[in-house]
């Protein structure tokens, strides 16, 4: 039997998903959207991940997500997660290593059940029977993983190819081998043969066995790791690992440091109804879909389209007479190729970037501590936004060397310092904040505040800010 919250739920949240541009950019990847289902990717992962047997999540995450993550796990009722916030992106075998010490410095002997943010699992009584199977592997000193049963021969992912079943561990099995992703004849064979599992990115491990194969095979990672944490900075639910030890992590999977390298790998065969929602096409092959084999959702009309997968943000969208397409539209970008073109649409944002276009990388609406903004026009020597500020929240105290701003309040009330005064702005009033001048603005009030800001001057782009004060820690 499992002891009581010992069990520690990992989750790896450093991921861009650019194959479901334009949805999901850096700014504010796929983890983050409701991609299957109402709840955030987020926030589904970790509500698997509750009840009796569980402790609180450990979230590894890019330390520019951080009031990301803490508010939608706060909106799901996720309660005292720990946040590990990496200075810089380092794959996913630092993230384990942090993650695995501070598990072990607060609870000995904890079992780890590291897992990506992002991934869809349709059967969770299935997920339940495999993951007891996975800790009982665990407790004898295995790193196990769940090796999904292969629907279609995927090109896409890694394949592990499972061994004999491990005596005294049921439904655990060895590794005979970890297969890189394979090519269409390959991905054909492992089907037909049935030896083969697609590789679902999940560990189970203790704590221990994992520092132990870190020290063993990836010794500068946890050295690394150890220091960076040892030098960690904590407030509130945050952990900021020190960016000096860790920029200094080589770059590497935790499948390439430890487990096609340990003897203590195993796989648990499951068939869960897994997808790790990585394009598109993975998507609408979830989805559930109408008699033409079409899922929408938005503001979207069909006319004799068949297998394809429409999505708007907003704008009205029509589709005609289109097969196996993929049309999704926000308020800034729009994408349409065919469904078998899903893989490039890296290439297509690698693109974008090289040529310098926001898009590629960010949304108009920007996600602040505070709340958010979003950009609605912009020309020269002008821009006007539109901002939302939470209750409660506090916009940094700072000042502009190339702006002045004019706000308008369109909903709720502001608490406006400019300079030495302060100044109440109710609903259709306004406040003037000249060039130069040291201001601040928050919401008293118990619902969203909104406003329009204008902005003039020679120059308004977001680097233009001086923070003098800052209730989040920004620089």
């Amino acid at each position: 039997m499992t002891a009581p919250n010992d069990i520690i739920p990992v989750i790896l949240s450093g991921g861009s998903g650019t194959r479901l541009w334009p949805l999901s950019r850096e700014t504010f990847p796929k983890q983050f959207w409701p991609l299957v289902g109402q709840n955030t990717m987020l926030a589904a992962t970790a509500l698997r991940a509750t009840g009796a047997g569980f402790a609180p999540p450990v979230v590894v995450c890019n330390e520019s997500h951080r009031f990301l993550v803490a508010e939608q796990l706060r909106d799901a009722n996720i309660a005292a997660p720990r946040i590990l916030l990496e200075p810089v992106g380092r794959n996913s075998a630092p993230a384990v290593a942090t993650a695995a010490l501070l598990a072990e410095e607060a609870a000995p002997g904890s079992v780890l059940w590291i897992m990506p943010a992002d991934s869809a699992i349709a059967d969770e009584a299935a997920l339940q029977t495999a993951l007891r199977h996975a800790v009982a592997g665990a407790r004898a000193g295995r790193i196990v993983t769940f090796g999904m049963q292969p629907t279609a021969p995927e090109t896409g992912f890694g394949y592990i190819e499972a061994g004999a079943e491990l005596p005294g561990l049921p439904g655990v099995h060895g590794v005979a081998r970890f297969v890189e992703k394979p090519d269409a004849a390959t991905a054909d064979a492992f089907l037909a043969g049935g030896k083969h599992l697609w590789n679902s990115g999940q560990f189970i491990a203790t704590a221990a066995t994992l520092i132990a194969e870190l020290e063993r095979y990836a010794p500068d990672v946890l050295e690394a790791a150890r220091a960076a944490l040892g030098a960690a900075q904590r407030d509130l639910d945050f952990v900021r690992l020190d960016s000096a030890h860790f920029t200094r992590c080589p770059s590497i999977s935790i499948d390439y440091a430890v487990m096609e390298r340990t003897t203590m790998a195993a796989v648990v065969p499951a068939s869960l109804g897994w997808s790790d929602v990585g394009s598109w096409d993975a998507l609408w092959q979830i989805a559930q879909k109408d008699a033409a084999g079409n899922y929408s959702q938005g503001p979207v009309h069909l006319v004799g389209a068949k297998n394809c997968y429409v999505r708007s943000e907003g704008m009205l969208a029509g589709v005609v007479g289109l097969e196996d397409a993929v049309l999704v539209v926000t308020d800034d970008a729009v994408l349409a190729m065919h469904r078998s073109a899903s893989q490039d649409v890296k290439k297509l944002v690698e693109q974008l970037k090289a040529q310098g276009l926001k898009q590629a990388t960010e949304h108009r609406r920007m996600y602040r501590p505070w709340g958010h903004y979003e950009g609605l026009i912009q020309g020269t020597r002008f821009q006007v936004k539109k901002i939302t500020v939470t209750p409660g929240g506090k916009l940094s105290l700072q000042k502009h060397f190339h702006r002045a701003e004019h706000w308008v309040v369109v909903n709720g009330t502001a608490i406006v310092q400019r300079d030495d005064e302060s100044i109440m702005v109710r609903e259709n009033e306004s406040v003037y904040l000249p060039l130069g001048c040291v201001h601040r603005m928050e919401n008293p009030g118990k619902i969203p505040l909104t406003l329009i800001e204008v902005q003039v001057g020679s120059y308004t782009g977001e680097d233009d800010i001086v923070r003098i004060e800052d209730t989040y820690g920004r620089a």
